[in-house]
């Protein structure tokens, strides 16, 4: 009767003004006649189901049957910011994944571990493991439209001190990673004269058993106590690190570095004040450029006599080393940390996506660029390589001792000044490392900023700008550690224990929330909702089963094999190691606090305070479909 459907009209009215949103029946299914899902919204619009255009419509049944009466109701909230254009998003997501790491850890990572049969655990890790979490959170992030903190209120509220952690971590990240920057530009800036100062033994640097050795030098020898103008550069001018005993006595500040800091968060401020709009344009040189550069470096190596001799040790296979447990753990630790999940930033990203954006494709694409860029860095580098061995008539593996920033700073720099045009490829070299390193930086502020944002609207969504700028200047005062003396050896602690496991953590407890207690059913389902189709039997299994495994075994081959960490001739002694596990941990521990947070303020049994609201509301969708007979 006309008395009961107004009832109803009624009754979901007062909801909705209660709840500021409208509440629909769990079932979702897509209408593949009609493009529509169940609740009336098209599978072809743009806008997310949480923000409804407040339309109503009547749609006629067959003789006899029901009439259907929409009723949808705009949301509140103000609309989110989207991407300018797809590419913006990509370019982002390819610039964040793709940064130092792949450059100098790569190609490290798989001559050292077997060359040419890395690559098999290196493939099967990223197929089971790395791209299925990279899936997974940028489905999240488009579906729930939320920050790292404030996604949790949708899936688990009782992990929502995972968010808190993610932003303390992307802190940390942020305290050392820009001084790397900081240390290309000193490079970059160094590099505007024609004979390049890593190159001679006559600077005021310099040491007695500073020797500048090639093939051609037919009067010098290399001896164990020599040192090369690069390496002397490094250490000595840039560094300064000489001037600090360790941990224990940093010393001053380099005043140089602190400047060269200064600009780069400077130029990160202004990428990123105004949001994802201004981010966007940014990145299509940032993320594009480095492209260009390793293209040119690839070409110019290949052409350098010895190329062929790098090229073979970097692939020659050893499979011997397949049956070691360090190689597929090295394999498990590089995809993970190359591809990025767990640090807020793939949520950040993909929640300014259209609702019906296709994020499937988007992470097989950005994925596969990612681990191909990884492996062309490789030839980069092993072929200059390679004319090293040939010009100081050594083996590679002699001229390939160095790892992490080493690799660039000392071997790669040292063999661009040997070459012809040695200006020209010095800039181009250190402009793409900065590049490299600023695309990950706008990211993980941006994980931050979106966190904070989506949890705080009232207090910081028209203050934007001001809370930007309070937070890189926080992490310019976090990083002035990393710029003494000293700060080399800071730099080193922050990169293995203040980040690494305790961000692998935090991503295991993220798949196990979404797997276990949200539910890979309605997980699914919310992907099918927005993608029209569900995901395969593989990506279930490897959300509910073998990504969790895979993250275990990273995290317990790290407690059962704990690394030995030095630097140049410094041995960390154990209390730094300490000091170490105690940074890691005061991110982690928001977690079981805001556990214990959780349960001593929320009314009701456990199940009850640790489902998410919208599963004890129901699915939260743009409209109501209400049947009524007719008349």
């Amino acid at each position: 009767s006309a008395t009961t459907t107004m009832s109803k009209e009624n009754k979901i009215t007062e909801e909705s003004q209660e709840n500021g949103r409208l509440v629909a029946e769990k079932s979702q299914k897509v209408n593949p006649g009609t493009g529509q899902v169940s609740n009336g919204y098209p599978s072809t619009s743009p806008q997310s189901p949480r923000e409804g255009t407040g339309a109503v419509g009547d749609r006629p049944g067959g003789p006899g049957g029901f009439r259907t009466l929409v009723v949808q109701q705009t949301s509140l909230d103000p609309p989110r910011e989207t991407w300018s254009k797809k590419m913006d998003f990509l370019l982002s997501v390819i610039g964040y994944a793709v940064d130092l790491g792949n450059v100098w850890r790569f190609p490290y990572i798989c001559y050292q571990n077997g060359g040419g049969a890395f690559l098999l655990p290196y493939l099967l890790m990223a197929v089971f493991g790395g791209v299925p979490l990279f899936y997974m959170e940028l489905a999240l992030g488009q579906f729930h439209r939320s920050g790292c903190i404030s996604i949790w209120k949708h899936i688990c509220p009782i992990f929502k001190g995972i968010g808190f952690a993610i932003c303390i971590i992307a802190l940390y990240i942020a305290f050392y990673y820009n001084t790397i920057m900081a240390w290309a530009l000193y490079y970059l800036l160094s590099s505007f004269r024609s004979t390049l100062p890593w190159t001679t033994c006559t600077n005021a640097w310099n040491t007695a058993n500073c020797t500048h050795y090639l093939s051609t030098d037919l009067n010098v020898s290399w001896t164990n106590t020599s040192i090369s103008p690069a390496e002397e550069f490094y250490t000595r001018q840039v560094l300064q690190v000489h001037l600090s005993p360790g941990l224990h006595q940093l010393g001053a500040v380099s005043w140089q570095l602190a400047l060269c800091l200064l600009f780069i968060f400077t130029v990160v401020y202004f990428s990123i004040w105004k949001g994802v709009k201004t981010s966007g344009k940014v990145v299509w040189v940032t993320a594009t450029f480095p492209y260009l550069v390793l293209l040119i470096l690839l070409v110019r190596g290949a052409t350098l006599p010895g190329a062929w001799r790098g090229v073979v040790f970097y692939l020659q296979p050893d499979w011997e080393k397949l049956l070691s447990t360090t190689v597929w753990i090295d394999a498990a630790a590089q995809i993970f940390f190359s591809l990025g999940p767990g640090f807020g930033v793939l949520l950040a990203f993909a929640s300014y996506n259209p609702f019906h954006n296709n994020c499937y494709k988007d992470a097989l694409v950005t994925s596969s660029v990612n681990c191909l860029t990884s492996f062309v860095s490789g030839f980069v580098i092993f072929t200059v390589l390679g004319y090293m061995a040939e010009m100081r008539q050594q083996g590679v593996e002699t001229v390939a001792k160095d790892a992490g920033p080493s690799l660039l700073f000392i071997i790669y720099a040292e063999a661009i000044a040997n070459m012809p045009a040695a200006t020209f490829f010095a800039i181009i070299f250190f402009l793409m490392i900065i590049m490299l390193g600023l695309d990950s930086t706008f990211a993980g502020l941006e994980g931050v900023i979106t966190a904070m944002l989506d949890e705080f609207p009232h207090l910081l969504a028209r203050r934007r700008e001001w809370f930007v700028l309070g937070l890189v200047c926080v992490c310019y005062l976090g990083a002035l550690s990393t710029l003494t003396y000293g700060g080399a050896f800071v730099v080193k602690l922050f990169e293995e224990y203040a980040t690494g496991p305790a961000v692998i953590t935090v991503v295991f407890l993220e798949v196990i929330a979404v797997s276990w207690f949200y539910g890979t059913k309605r997980f699914c389902n919310d992907v099918q909702l927005m993608l029209g189709f569900s995901p395969g039997l593989f990506w279930r299994v490897c959300w509910v089963a073998i990504c969790p495994c895979f993250l275990l075994f990273i995290i317990g081959s790290f407690l059962a094999f704990p690394p030995e960490v030095r630097l140049f001739d410094y041995v960390y002694p154990f209390w730094t190691t300490v000091l170490g596990y105690c940074i890691g941990v005061s991110s982690f521990i928001c977690v079981p606090s805001y556990m214990v947070y959780h349960l001593l303020t929320t009314k009701g049994t456990f199940k009850q305070v640790s489902q998410s609201q919208s599963w004890r509301q129901q699915r939260v969708i743009p409209s109501v479909t209400v049947h009524k007979p007719r008349m």
